[in-house]
């Protein structure tokens, strides 16, 4: 091992802890392994991962009074493993168990690790084999990439890879630059502020309200799985590159007209989609998706809808803003911001709670890695199905986790239960889908996605 976390919880790491305490912030990756391997090895893949990242062997304490919390070693070594024998005709129940389980249940941070495993095994000893491996981790030491990293890395361990350890690194606060866009850091943060302020005021975007309003402390993620064929992810991608748009804008503009048609059907304007940024390549030095850690912050696009408003111009639109908003920086505004607004505990947190439920930018959030760089085959397993999932907590009502990998754009939905019903949730969904499908249909017959 190359050394040991032990050192107090940045803003940024605090907030996301005390926001799992009110309710779970947990992000959960899974890949399908098609083959046979015994549970013991899996133990010990997950023992090697944690050798590998300092921030898998750590746990959280804090003061009697709840602050002041710091990263200090875990009292258990090694990675859980819970392991779960499925019916071999029930593809979806590592669906459940995440939709009943890891979204549901806050990791234990007293003890630590800040991760788990669980294994869903199918025909286990026959021919047959082949298992869902989820590991979920809290979102205070991890982002979508470095779960499904991570997920890769205990693939290759249990297949028998040697543990590669990394070196601690310092809180990604500390490694921001200390001038951005060109001014100072605190300048940056009240220019960036101020200009959103004034683009908000003009702009006035609608956000989704709850349909019963659910108190903070009883919010609880729920899932819904959509996919595209590679046949439709080809179509997105080839319309994507004519339009002059990225997918992400793409997808953004479909999942805006979706809670559009469902929450305002009639209604022009503009939704609010926040976009989470990955900056580890802003930082100084640069941190590598194969480093442990959260480093994504969400900027708010607004996205112009209506029955008259096609896809295509809702795309361009919002590229133009996310475009100016990372010329700006503004994510790494937001991550000066919380130096000052993050609550030192959750005794102390209901105004700061209070203020992202109404304000934030993560309300309809679009999370998409893009493509994700699973392979095909390790040792002598077929992968297949590498995607991730968000948890909520209390920044938004409707995320959506998308990343191509295997040949598909898997677009996994989590909305709060209560304050969107199952009901209107996958009308939301279908309607961003049908919304995408329906921009493709003059480039190539779209067909309908699969629901997962």
């Amino acid at each position: 091992m190359t050394g040991e976390v032990r050192r107090p919880l940045s803003p940024m790491e605090r907030w996301y802890w005390v926001c799992d305490q009110v309710s779970p912030l947990n992000v959960v990756a899974r890949v399908r392994v098609a083959g046979a391997y015994p549970e013991e090895d899996l133990v010990r893949a997950g023992a090697s991962l944690a050798r590998e990242h300092p921030l898998l062997r750590v746990a959280i304490a804090a003061g009697p009074d709840g602050a002041d919390p710091c990263f200090v070693p875990a009292r258990q070594a090694g990675i859980p493993v819970r392991t779960v024998r499925a019916d071999p005709a029930d593809g979806r129940r590592w669906e459940r168990e995440v939709d009943d389980v890891e979204l549901a249940t806050p990791v234990d941070w007293r003890s630590g690790p800040l991760a788990r495993i669980v294994d869903v095994g199918h025909a286990v000893g026959t021919d047959q084999e082949h298992h869902d491996l989820v590991l979920t981790a809290s979102h205070v030491i991890a982002d979508g990439t470095t779960a499904l990293e991570l997920l890769r890395r205990l693939v290759e361990l249990t297949a028998g890879g040697a543990p590669r350890p990394r070196r601690p690194l310092p809180a990604p606060e500390a490694l921001l630059p200390r001038r951005v866009a060109g001014l100072p850091r605190a300048a940056h943060l009240v220019a960036a502020v101020l200009a959103d302020g004034a683009v908000t005021a003009v702009a006035r975007p609608r956000r989704l309200t709850p349909q019963t309003p659910v108190p903070v402390d009883r919010r609880r993620s729920r899932l819904l799985r959509r996919e595209l064929t590679a046949d439709q992810l080809d179509a997105l991608v080839s319309r994507c590159s004519r339009e002059g748009v990225t997918v992400h804008t793409a997808l953004a503009a479909a999942m805006a007209a979706g809670v559009a048609e469902v929450a305002s059907p009639g209604w022009t304007g503009r939704i609010c989609v926040g976009s989470p940024v990955d900056f580890r390549t802003e930082l100084h030095p640069p941190v590598t998706r194969e480093d442990a850690g959260a480093y994504v912050a969400t900027v708010p696009s607004y996205v112009r809808v209506g029955p008259s408003v096609d896809l295509w111009t809702a795309a361009r639109g919002a590229s133009r803003d996310l475009r100016r908003r990372r010329r700006w920086r503004q994510h790494l505004a937001l991550v000066s911001l919380l130096r000052r607004m993050s609550p030192p505990s959750v005794a102390r947190s209901a105004r700061a709670v209070a203020v992202v439920d109404r304000m934030g930018p993560g309300n309809v959030c679009l999370s998409n890695l893009g493509r994700v760089d699973l392979p095909d085959r390790v040792g002598g397993w077929g992968l297949s199905g590498a995607q991730f999932v968000a948890g909520i907590s209390v920044s938004g009502q409707v995320v959506a986790a998308v990343n191509t990998s295997h040949g598909k754009l898997h677009w996994n939905f989590t909305y709060i239960d209560g304050a969107v019903s199952p009901e209107r949730a996958g009308q939301i969904a279908d309607a961003a889908v049908r919304a995408l499908l329906s921009g493709l249909h003059d480039a190539t017959p779209a067909g309908t996605a699969t629901k997962g």
